[in-house]
C-alpha cells in the first residue's frame, strides 16, 4: 500500500470500525459526482486500501480483476496500473454490496470512508452520462418495455419459439451480447397483473380490524409484482397471493407499475432510475397512505425501495414512506407469525431443501426469514448456501461475462448437487435459473413461495 493511505487499524473483519456500518447518500446531482479527474484519484484512493486489503478476493470478479492489474503493473502498486484499466473492474462490479455489508472493515464510520459499490456506481453514472451505454446494453435494461413487446399475443408465441432455437440464440448472442448457454425467460402474453385481477385481488379493502393488523404490519398489502413476475414467472405472484390469502391477508394491486430501476441502476442510468421513480413512488405512496403495506417477490426490487432510492433522494417524504413500509414477502409471513397470525396448518412436509439466499435479500439484514418460515413445516429441514449464484442482473447472461459468472456461481452449483435435496430453492427466480443452468443433470428450481404454497396444499 503507497504512503498515501491515511494510518488506520490492522484489516480482516470489522476491527476496523467497532460501529455499525452505515450509508451516506448518494449526490448523484451534485455536479461534482462527474468530476472524471476526482473519480479517478478515488479509485486510485480506495482501490490501494483494497490491494493492502484483499479480504473481498472471492466474493466476485471485481477484485480479481484489479488484484491481477496491481501485481502485473511496475512496483506491484495501484499508482502503476493503467488508468484506462479501472474500467475493467468497474465492468466486473454487479453492485450486489456484499462487500460493504460483510466483508469491508473500512466502510462509513471508519475515516477511510470506503463505500465500494456506489464508488462503481459513480463510475458507471459518469460513462452513462457521457454517452457510454451501447444500444444492446439499454435493450437489456428495458426490462418493461420488452416485457409488453414480447407478451403481445402471437408475438410471444415467437420471441419464445425464437429463444427456445439454436439459431435463435445465436442472433441473439450476436445482436444483444446474451450468451447461447445462459438462460433466458420466457414470456407470457397473459400477465400476472391480469391473472390477479381476475382472481379478485383489486375488490374493496377490508378494514384494519378484519384485516387483524398488529404494531409492524396492517395485513393489508399492495403487491408490486415486478417485471420478472408479471411478464416472465407470473405464477411468482400468484403463489404469493395464494399464500397471504391463506392467512388471512388481503392483497391489492397497485393502480399503474413501471419497474422497479434496479437494471438502470447497474448501468449507472440514473436519469433512467429518476424517470422511473417519478412513476412508481407516488403509487406506492398512496397505497401507504390509503393503509396498506408494500410486498414484492424480488429481493433486488425490494431493495431499490428500501435502501438505493432513499440513498438517492435522503430528503423525499414519499421515499422514506415507501421504504418504511416495503417488505420481503418472508420477512412479512414471519412478522405475522410472531404475532400469532400464521397458519400452520400445513398438509404436507417438504423434506430437505437445499435454499440459495440471494445476495439483494442478504444485505438487507433480515436474517434468513425465508428459511424460519419453512421451517416451520413440519418434516421440513432447510440448508441456507450464502453465497453468489453469479447471475447478478444481466451480468450472468453476457457472452462477455459468462465464464466469470458460472465461477462464481461453481460453488453454489455443487452446494446443491451435492445435497441431494427433496427441493432447491432461491428467493431470486433468475438466481435459481443460474443455479440450474450449471447443474450436471437439469432440474428445475422451485421458489420458496412455490415450496410454501406445495406445503399449504393449496
Amino acid at each position: 500500500m503507497s504512503s498515501s493511505t491515511p494510518p488506520g487499524p490492522p484489516h480482516g473483519g470489522r476491527e476496523g470500525s467497532l460501529e455499525a456500518p452505515t450509508r451516506h447518500p448518494l449526490e448523484w446531482r451534485d455536479p461534482k459526482f462527474y468530476d472524471a479527474s476526482a473519480l479517478e484519484h478515488e479509485l486510485e484512493r480506495v482501490f490501494d486500501i483494497c490491494h493492502g486489503c484483499r479480504r473481498c478476493f472471492s466474493l466476485c470478479n471485481a477484485f480479481p480483476t484489479l488484484f491481477d492489474l496491481v501485481d502485473a503493473a511496475p512496483g506491484g502498486e495501484v499508482a502503476g496500473v493503467d488508468k484506462k484499466a479501472f474500467w475493467e473492474v468497474v465492468d466486473h462490479c454487479y453492485l450486489c454490496d456484499m462487500c460493504f455489508m460483510t466483508k469491508c472493515p473500512y466502510v462509513p464510520p471508519h475515516p477511510w470512508n470506503v463505500d465500494f459499490p456506489h464508488l462503481m456506481l459513480r463510475a458507471k453514472a459518469l460513462r452513462a452520462r457521457e454517452g457510454g451505454l451501447s444500444a444492446r446494453e439499454r435493450v437489456l435494461a428495458a426490462t418493461d418495455a420488452v416485457g409488453r413487446i414480447a407478451g403481445i399475443p402471437v408475438v410471444v408465441e415467437l420471441v419464445n419459439a425464437v429463444n427456445a432455437s439454436a439459431l435463435g440464440r445465436v442472433l441473439l448472442e450476436k445482436t444483444l451480447g446474451v450468451d447461447r448457454g445462459a438462460p433466458v425467460p420466457q414470456y407470457h402474453a397473459r400477465t400476472a397483473r391480469a391473472r390477479l385481477a381476475a382472481l379478485g385481488t383489486t375488490s374493496e379493502p377490508k378494514s384494519a380490524a378484519e384485516a387483524r393488523a398488529t404494531p409492524e404490519t396492517t395485513g393489508r398489502v399492495a403487491l408490486f409484482t415486478t417485471c420478472y413476475g408479471n411478464r416472465n414467472e407470473p405464477e411468482l405472484d400468484e403463489d404469493l397471493v395464494a399464500v397471504f390469502g391463506h392467512n388471512g391477508i388481503e392483497v391489492r394491486l397497485l393502480p399503474r407499475e413501471r419497474c422497479c430501476g434496479m437494471p438502470r441502476l447497474e448501468l449507472g442510468d440514473l436519469a433512467g432510475v429518476a424517470k422511473l421513480k417519478e412513476a412508481n413512488v407516488p403509487e406506492l405512496a398512496q397505497a401507504v397512505a390509503a393503509g396498506f403495506d408494500l410486498v414484492a417477490p424480488i429481493p433486488s426490487c425490494v431493495l431499490m425501495f428500501k435502501q438505493e432510492l432513499p440513498l438517492m433522494y435522503p430528503g423525499d417524504e414519499a421515499v422514506r414512506q415507501v421504504a418504511e413500509h416495503m417488505f420481503d414477502p418472508f420477512e412479512y409471513l414471519m412478522l405475522r407469525h410472531r404475532a400469532g397470525l400464521l397458519r400452520t396448518d400445513f398438509a404436507r412436509t417438504l423434506g430437505k431443501v437445499s435454499y440459495h439466499v440471494a445476495c439483494h435479500l442478504r444485505v438487507q439484514n433480515l436474517g434468513l426469514k425465508t428459511r424460519e418460515v419453512l421451517q416451520l413445516v413440519p418434516g421440513t429441514t432447510v440448508e441456507p448456501i450464502e453465497r453468489c449464484s453469479g447471475h447478478d442482473g444481466t451480468y450472468g447472461v453476457k457472452q462477455r461475462f459468462r465464464a466469470a459468472s458460472m465461477k462464481i456461481g461453481r460453488p453454489v452449483m455443487q452446494r446443491v448437487e451435492g445435497a441431494h435435496a427433496d427441493h432447491y430453492s432461491s428467493d431470486c427466480p433468475m438466481a435459481g435459473r443460474q443455479i440450474e443452468s450449471g447443474l450436471k443433470e437439469p432440474r428445475a428450481p422451485e421458489h420458496p413461495l412455490r415450496l410454501l404454497r406445495l406445503a399449504y396444499g393449496l
